[in-house]
C-alpha cells in the first residue's frame, strides 16, 4: 500500500543544508524492521513514522537502520515542519506522543514561509561519568585533548558529551569501532542503549555560533551526523551545569564540514542545580514530497 511521506532537511531553511529525515504518515501498522527497512533506503541517519494518539496530537516513532529511539530532535523538527507544509498544525502548537513522553512543539514561519520548530526537551538526566582516556580513544585523541570530565546526558536520548580543548582537535577525531565498543561496556551500555561521544567546542564554525559540534556514528547508519538535536539538547543541560555557559541562550553549529551547515537556538530552562528542560529549535525545509509503495 502506499504510504505519504515527506523528506525534509531540518536545523536549515534551504535545501541540502541541516539535517534530513523522512516523515512517512499514518504509519502505525508498520512494524519495526519494516521502518528500519525504510531508513536504510533513504540512507538517512533516522525516519519518523506517525500514527494516532490518545494523549497527544499525535503518535511518533524514531528508528535508526538498527533500532528504535525513545526520541530524536532533528526527526522531530522535520515532523513539525512537515505537518505544518501540510496545514496539520493548528495554532501553530503540536504535542507528541514519543516514548520518552509527550514533547510540547511550537511551530511559527518566518518571512519566506520557511517553518522555526521550537521543541521542549524533558529535564535533563545525568549519568555517569566516563573516564577521558576511555572516550578519547573512541576519536582517536588524547584525554588531555578533553576539557573536563565527559558524562552520559539524557533529554529523552543519551550521548556522552566530550568537550574538546578546540576546532582543530574536533576536525583530526576519527571513530573506532573496537574503541567505542569499549566505551559501552565501560558505561555498561548494551544493546539498544549503545551511544557514541558528542564531541564539542565552545567556538562556533560561524561567528553566529557558540558552540560547533560532530557525532560520529557505527554502521549500518551514515558515518557522520550532520545535525543532532537530542545531543545539542543534552550537551546544553552539560554545558550550563557545568559552568561553560555564561548565558542560557545560545546558537549551536553542526554540519558545516560536511557542507551541510545547521543551526539551532538553545535555551536552557531553569538555574544550573535545578534544570527543567531544554528549548532547541531550528527551521525545516520541505524538500521532497510523495509515496512509498510497500
Amino acid at each position: 500500500m502506499p504510504y505519504e511521506v515527506d523528506w525534509v532537511d531540518a536545523f536549515t531553511d534551504r535545501p541540502f543544508g541541516g539535517n534530513g529525515c523522512a516523515v512517512v504518515y499514518d504509519a502505525a501498522g508498520m512494524n519495526a524492521d519494516l521502518c528500519m527497512a525504510v531508513v536504510r533506503e533513504t540512507g538517512l541517519s533516522e525516519c519518523t513514522f506517525l500514527g494516532p494518539s490518545d494523549v497527544a496530537d499525535v503518535a511518533v516513532r524514531y528508528y535508526l537502520a538498527g533500532k528504535e529511539l525513545p526520541f530524536a530532535g532533528h526527526p522531530t523538527v522535520a515532523t513539525a515542519a512537515s505537518m505544518a507544509d501540510r496545514g496539520l498544525i493548528d495554532g501553530g502548537q503540536v504535542r507528541f506522543e514519543t516514548k520518552a513522553g509527550v514533547i510540547p512543539v511550537e511551530v511559527a514561519a518566518d518571512s519566506a514561509g520557511v517553518p522555526m520548530v521550537t521543541m521542549v526537551q524533558n529535564r535533563p538526566e545525568f549519568g555517569a561519568v566516563i573516564d577521558a582516556a576511555t572516550v578519547a580513544a573512541v576519536g582517536g585523541i588524547s584525554a588531555e585533548d578533553i576539557l573536563g570530565e565527559p558524562r552520559l546526558v539524557s533529554t529523552g536520548a543519551r550521548h556522552c558529551i566530550a568537550i574538546l580543548k578546540d576546532k582543530a582537535v574536533l576536525r583530526r577525531v576519527r571513530l573506532d569501532i573496537e574503541a567505542l565498543a569499549r566505551f559501552n561496556a565501560a558505561a555498561g551500555l548494551a544493546g539498544p542503549a549503545m551511544t557514541e561521544p558528542f564531541w564539542v567546542t565552545l567556538d562556533g564554525a560561524t561567528s553566529d555560533g557558540h558552540t560547533f559540534s560532530r557525532l560520529l556514528l557505527p554502521p549500518p547508519m551514515p558515518a557522520e551526523d550532520p545535525f543532532t538535536g537530542s545531543a545539542t539538547g543534552e550537551m546544553a543541560a552539560y554545558l550550563w551545569a557545568e559552568g561553560y555557559l555564561n548565558e542560557q541562550k545560545f546558537v549551536a553549529e553542526q554540519g558545516h564540514w560536511m557542507d551541510r551547515p545547521g543551526r539551532a537556538e538553545v535555551e536552557v530552562l531553569g538555574p544550573r542545580d535545578d534544570i527543567s528542560g531544554i528549548r532547541v529549535g531550528g527551521q525545516g525545509y520541505v524538500l521532497m514530497r510523495g509515496y512509498l509503495n510497500l
